[in-house]
């Protein structure tokens, strides 16, 4: 039976001419390191071959104070270290207005880049992505915002998170440059990207999807209810073959998909940031990737 061979080689984000790792390291907890502990974060993200960077500006709220925390940190560290920043693909969210909740107008999102690219001390990011959709703004209203960041020569690429297939594609029609990225949630134990059609979506538009909470909100790692505990045995097989870690081969059954999705590892510690590049170990036929999906559904395929 032939194998799923997964290889550690950049690909393209995307139609937006950048080139990335196929793993992501996310900083959603970032925000309460110290400047050098976050350096020591982000080199031993490189060492494990890691060249996608991913933060928000509501990465380090609390729900009262924090907002930007996270972002201003990773500033700090490019002040000190310049050259960090010229290493990496740096992507950045916006578009979450605490207690809006949610803004996706053209205004908001130009003063909410603005402060990002001051808290990041830079003068552009990769990527910058609509954290959530804003039921209120008319996605006519919202592409011309994404388009005019890109012709100021603040943003490279755009992308949304958190997005239907209907709502990505609505605002896909305003736009004249290709969205380049969507960040939904994606793991064995959230299949929505799968049923809902968004894979197929990005298949269809060459758009690169970024998996936030691959380990299912850490249910992969503590199983507590019997879907989740028939996930977890089907991926042990699998990662016990391959004498990797069982995060290492949920990473893996992500990456199996034909939409490559990338994978974004939020670990905030040394250790397990250096076994990111063990998810390139796991060999997958359909029957053990399909034994994940099976599993997760609860029922056999029809």
């Amino acid at each position: 039976m032939s194998e799923i061979i997964l290889t550690p080689d950049s690909r393209p984000l995307g139609k937006s001419g950048l080139m990335v790792s196929p793993i992501a390291w996310g900083m959603w907890r970032f925000g309460h390191a110290s400047p050098e502990q976050g350096r020591a974060l982000i080199e031993a993200a490189f060492a494990a071959g890691v060249t996608l960077f991913d933060t928000a500006d509501i990465y380090g709220f609390n729900g009262s104070g924090g907002f930007g925390d996270a972002e201003a940190l990773l500033g700090r560290i490019f002040a000190e270290s310049p050259d960090l920043r010229a290493r990496m693909v740096l992507a950045t969210k916006g578009g979450i207005a605490p207690p809006v909740p949610y803004d996706s107008s053209a205004p908001y999102l130009a003063a909410a880049l603005d402060a990002s690219l001051r808290r990041l001390q830079t003068d552009q990011v990769d990527l910058y992505q609509i954290h959530r959709p804003d039921i209120l703004a008319h996605p006519q209203e919202t592409a011309r915002a994404l388009e005019d960041m890109v012709a100021a020569g603040k943003v490279r690429a755009v992308g949304v998170s958190n997005y239907t297939v209907a709502q990505t594609t609505a605002l896909a029609s305003f736009l004249t440059i290709p969205l380049a990225s969507h960040q939904p949630e994606f793991s064995p134990l959230e299949l929505e990207p799968i049923t809902g059609g968004l894979l197929d979506l990005a298949m269809e538009r060459d758009m690169a999807i970024l998996a936030w909470s691959p380990l299912g909100g850490g249910r992969i790692g503590d199983p507590q209810d019997e879907r989740s505990r028939g996930v977890t045995a089907a991926l042990d097989i699998v990662a016990n073959q391959a004498g990797v870690s069982r995060a290492a081969a949920a990473y893996s059954w992500i990456m199996a998909h034909p939409a490559r999705a990338i994978p974004i590892v939020g670990t905030q510690n040394v250790t397990r940031i250096a076994e990111i590049a063990d998810a390139f170990k796991p060999r997958w036929t359909r029957q053990s990737w399909y034994d994940v999906l099976i599993a997760s559904r609860g029922e056999r395929l029809p």
